[in-house]
């Protein structure tokens, strides 16, 4: 495969699998697959690293990635993201490490496995219903003015919406208080 945010996904998620970290695919890409597809250059991922086998991770990635340590070891504790940067094609993984907040658990336990043409195996992904719940929380956390997040949850409505559990969707968004933001996404997709 040639090298570019697909390459990169399937480097990255066979070390997380070799490795026995959960993950789930998110952001742009993700919604792509999910949704409306648009361009990206980085590659989101969600996983659920421990400070054990995080050692385990930096040691691995060490020899394909340039990654500041301290600055990883620091995420990992705090259960924020850091970076894994090719420096041979210039692409950039953001490793997003989870914590126990209800959208963090959701990422993983209801992650869905979809084909991805050119990759071997396949590739855990963010479920519809939770990248909406995301992507809403980063519309929020963004004072509502992110086109691109809005855009990207439309998109998985318009895709998805009929197939979606759209009442455990609802009762989630109740529980984050997204659920304003979500019936207004609904209310803007026809059908």
């Amino acid at each position: 495969m040639t090298e570019g945010p697909l390459g990169l996904l399937e480097r990255v998620t066979a070390i997380l699998d070799d490795l026995g970290i959960p993950y789930a695919l998110g952001g742009s890409l993700a919604s792509s697959f999910i949704g409306e597809p648009r361009a990206t250059v980085d590659v989101d991922v969600a996983i659920d690293l421990s400070a054990m086998v995080a050692d385990q991770l930096l040691d691995r990635v060490a020899a394909e990635f340039y990654v500041p340590r301290a600055a990883a070891v620091s995420a990992v504790a705090a259960r924020s993201s850091f970076n894994l940067v090719d420096t041979v094609h210039g692409l950039k993984a953001d490793l997003f490490v989870l914590g126990d907040g209800l959208l963090d658990r959701r990422q993983i336990e209801r992650r869905v496995f979809v084909t991805v043409p050119g990759i071997d195996r396949a590739i855990a992904v963010t479920s519809a219903e939770d990248q909406v719940l995301r992507k809403l929380d980063w519309y929020r956390k963004g004072d509502g003015v992110s086109e691109r997040q809005w855009r990207d949850v439309l998109g998985i409505l318009r895709v998805h919406g009929d197939a979606m559990d759209l009442d455990d969707l609802q009762a989630a968004a109740e529980s984050l208080g997204l659920g304003a933001l979500l019936a207004e996404a609904r209310a803007a997709v026809p059908g």
